[in-house]
């Protein structure tokens, strides 16, 4: 997922290619589709209901929406991806209002998403895998353009034990040994977009040293496509010149796309594919918003507090 800063609503790209084409009719599917259940039917937005003390009377409140922030992407199988993610969401947590919006590249894009919504609450989940310009400046702005819906912003889905696991089992799944050992000449390497951010450098290199345990200690070295050093290349060359010859490569994305190609295309072994609609990829979306609301009720509470305390000196001044 590349560092781009855009979160205003884009022009269409011109469609002068087949392939532009077949992702802005895919797009348009992957919209319909986004509020469509697996039976066919609309999906209405989820209500909570909250039991109430004795004497008092029930009220129901809307449950904010699940708004997931993807990138984008030229490839056709980026959009497909996500939207199979966002089913295994709604199969986990049936009736809650999921939507998707996209930074750039596919619609919906995030603006048109979030006006879609109206006012309301709604919690904003980006796809993407640490802290850099999408997540601190480019969804912030999208959310702060639609003041009719109150919005939280949950964090990236990185650094995460879950995503660690996913990233174990699709390596796995490219025919990477389990038995391999830290002792042996096996390494791998973390393959990501690359940010110019500290921060989002910071989180792919605890992502690595996560991977790494979860292997048994085998030695886990980040690569980014780019905006940052090594390349995937210059990983894999330099693990080599240390004796460890049996590398594979970890594809940290959340979709297909540019990067992903590229970095597969680089690896001197295996690669394994993107995270894409893995299970432990819909529970942590869904981990990400439970810690946005939690979050918002803590501030709240907080709010009122301090409010009432306020209140009560004033009261007595």
């Amino acid at each position: 997922m590349t560092e781009s800063a855009s979160a205003q609503p884009r022009e269409s790209l011109p469609l002068d290619s087949t392939a532009q084409l077949l992702t802005r009719i895919t797009a348009q599917l992957g919209t319909q589709l986004s509020h469509v259940s697996l039976n066919g039917t609309r999906r209405p937005p989820m209500h909570r209901t909250i039991r109430p003390a004795p004497g008092t009377t029930t009220t129901t409140t809307t449950t904010p929406a699940l708004v997931a922030v993807a990138h984008g992407s030229r490839d056709p199988q980026a959009l497909r991806t996500v939207v199979k993610l966002l089913d295994r969401v709604r199969e986990l947590r049936p009736g809650l209002d999921v939507r998707l919006g996209h930074i750039e590249l596919n619609e919906p894009l995030l603006p048109s998403t979030l006006t879609g919504l109206g006012s309301g609450d709604a919690v904003l989940v980006p796809l993407l895998l640490g802290r850099g310009h999408h997540v601190k400046h480019d969804i912030p702005a999208a959310a702060a353009a639609a003041p009719a819906l109150r919005t939280t912003i949950a964090a990236p889905l990185g650094p995460h034990p879950l995503l660690v696991e996913a990233l174990y089992e699709r390596l796995l799944e490219a025919g990477r040994p389990t038995e391999e050992t830290a002792s042996g000449s096996s390494a791998v390497i973390l393959a990501a977009a690359g940010s110019r951010d500290p921060d989002s450098a910071a989180d792919t290199r605890r992502t690595a040293r996560m991977l790494s345990e979860r292997l048994g200690g085998v030695p886990v070295v980040p690569a980014y496509a780019s905006a940052a050093d090594p390349t995937v290349s210059a990983a894999a060359r330099a693990l080599a010149a240390r004796g460890r010859h049996r590398i594979a490569v970890a594809s940290y994305f959340t979709a297909p796309g540019r990067f992903a190609t590229a970095a597969a295309a680089a690896a001197p072994g295996i690669a394994a594919a993107p995270l894409g609609a893995h299970p432990a990829m819909a529970r942590l979306i869904l981990h990400r918003y439970d810690r946005a609301l939690a979050g918002q009720a803590r501030s709240g509470a907080r709010e009122a507090h301090e409010s009432a305390v306020n209140g009560a000196l004033l009261a007595s001044a």
